[in-house]
């Protein structure tokens, strides 16, 4: 278990006057207590293709790839949806060549597979697209998504007022937080519970008030499919860190990996920090099309819970000693962030390619002393009082730290990002040979059984297997070595 004492520290280190907001504040609809996980169609389709067919495939791919499994559940549908006119009622109306069925009849699907769909909508007369908005109509519109059985809300922030106009966009200081909140309140009185995701751009400092209306809030322009707009995401996210918590979460913008704009290790590098700073990640590429490299990166398991870690605190720049400070606007390589079992951190080559160290006294809520330590993207883990990497340009490392001895390696998938991790303090250090079980015969950290079937973690006194197969079967333990002080159990879990 992890130290109460230590936790308290960690705890302690966030600001209290915004942790006292939050808890005071927060909308209290039960939703979004973890960053949402999810895909959206937006950076893959544009407006081209928000159809039934889009979120049917996109659905069918979180099953078949094993994305359910691993906690990703809404399949959300951007802009484009409806017709150019609501009906003589008043009535938003979905595209009959894109829903030929309607909308609720492919939520009915969705919800089957059980997965939670989403829709798109703005403020403004028009959204970006120029579709029908929902200024004048928010509580019609909230009643009729309801009654669709919709779960997720994203709501743009196009054609709104600025100075006397409704221009397409506007980065002008504005009163946001009113139509925010009128959409937010019509939400309250619906049947039907949807997460209510704030598209503002970040205007108005909506971190301050967006937990008061909503579930998560976007904290800056939309994203590029380019190195430079994740870095920049990523900068300013670190300086906000603190308006996150269980119930509404900073939200850094939809996912660019798959796309073809981000080097593999800018891949794991925009994962791993939308990940630790607690963002939702909302997937955005074609799903049938995505190369395996990418759906790697997005399917680790270890990584995957740290967004999810209970807690949701998210991690933020830490200074290690003899380090330069950050610089405004610009990423910085050292990151750290409070879990609910230990302590996240992460280290990114923001400018070049180089060899990392760091000493676990300089980490916000550890000080001196041992700790075991696993990086989630290689699998290696460790135990002592440092830890050094060396990463390629613009890669990432991304380490769960616990006081030494408390700490189950979690299982990691196939993405080996090109580094070399070692423990400093006499610490030892072992590589995952294989994404999957750690290779075969690999009999220190990991053991991987000659029928694939099996995946086992060495752990004390409990069983720590995974299924490299998404579909799991009914599971039965079966006893595989005893040696000394250590026990390796399986689960016979797939049928392959």
């Amino acid at each position: 278990m992890y130290s109460n004492s230590l936790l308290a520290i960690v705890i302690g280190s966030l600001s209290t006057t915004a942790q006292g907001h939050a808890i005071e504040t927060r909308i209290n609809n039960g939703l979004g207590r973890t960053p949402a996980l999810g895909w959206n169609s937006w950076n893959a389709f544009g407006c081209s293709d928000a159809s039934a067919s889009a979120a049917l495939i996109a659905a069918n791919q979180f099953v078949n790839l094993g994305l359910k499994d691993l906690g990703y559940q809404y399949v959300n549908i951007d802009d484009c949806w409806h017709t150019m006119s609501r009906s003589s009622s008043g009535q938003l109306v979905p595209d009959p060549k894109k829903w030929p069925n309607g909308i609720a009849a492919v939520v009915n699907q969705i919800h089957g597979m059980g997965l939670k769909f989403g829709l798109y909508g703005d403020a403004g007369t028009k959204t970006c697209a120029g579709y029908p908005g929902s200024q004048g109509h928010e509580t019609q519109d909230a009643q009729l998504l309801s009654s669709w059985g919709v779960d997720y809300w994203k709501y743009d922030n196009c054609y709104t007022p600025c100075n006397g106009a409704v221009p397409q966009t506007c980065w002008s200081p504005r009163d946001t937080k009113s139509w925010y909140t009128l959409f937010g309140n019509a939400l309250k009185n619906v049947q039907h519970p949807m997460l209510f995701s704030l598209c503002s751009w970040g205007l108005d400092n909506v971190w301050a008030w967006g937990d008061s209306v909503g579930n998560s809030w976007r904290t800056t322009g939309d994203i590029a499919n380019n190195w430079a707009s994740v870095a920049s995401i990523a900068a300013k996210g670190a300086t906000i860190s603190q308006y996150s918590v269980p119930g509404g979460f900073n939200d850094w913008d939809m996912m660019e990996i798959g796309n073809g704009g981000l080097t593999e290790a800018e891949e794991r590098a925009h994962f791993g920090l939308w990940a630790i700073g607690k963002s939702p990640i909302i997937l955005g590429t074609n799903l049938a099309k995505i190369k395996a490299s990418s759906l790697a990166i997005i399917k680790n398991a270890g990584i995957l819970k740290i967004n999810q870690d209970s807690l949701g605190k998210a991690a933020t720049y830490f200074v290690p000693s003899g380090q330069s400070q950050p610089v405004s606007g610009q990423l910085y390589p050292f990151w750290a962030g409070p879990l609910s079992d230990g302590v996240v951190v992460g280290i990114v080559a923001a400018s070049g390619a180089k060899t990392f160290s760091v000493n676990f006294k300089d980490v916000p809520g550890l000080g001196s002393g041992t700790y075991t330590w696993q990086e989630m993207y290689s699998g290696k883990t460790g135990t002592g009082t440092s830890v050094s990497v060396s990463l390629s340009n613009h890669d990432m490392a991304v380490y769960k730290i616990t006081p030494a001895g408390t700490t189950t390696p979690t299982p990691v998938t196939s993405s080996v990002p090109s580094t070399t991790s070692s423990a400093g303090g006499g610490g030892q250090g072992t590589v995952a040979k294989y994404g999957q079980c750690g290779g075969l015969g690999y009999s220190h950290s990991v053991f991987c059984q000659n029928v694939p079937k099996y995946c086992c973690f060495v752990v004390t006194g409990a069983p720590s297997c995974i299924c490299p197969r998404s579909s799991l079967r009914p599971m039965r333990r079966y006893w595989l070595l005893w040696s000394k002080d250590l026990r390796i159990w399986s689960l016979l879990c797939c049928d392959q």
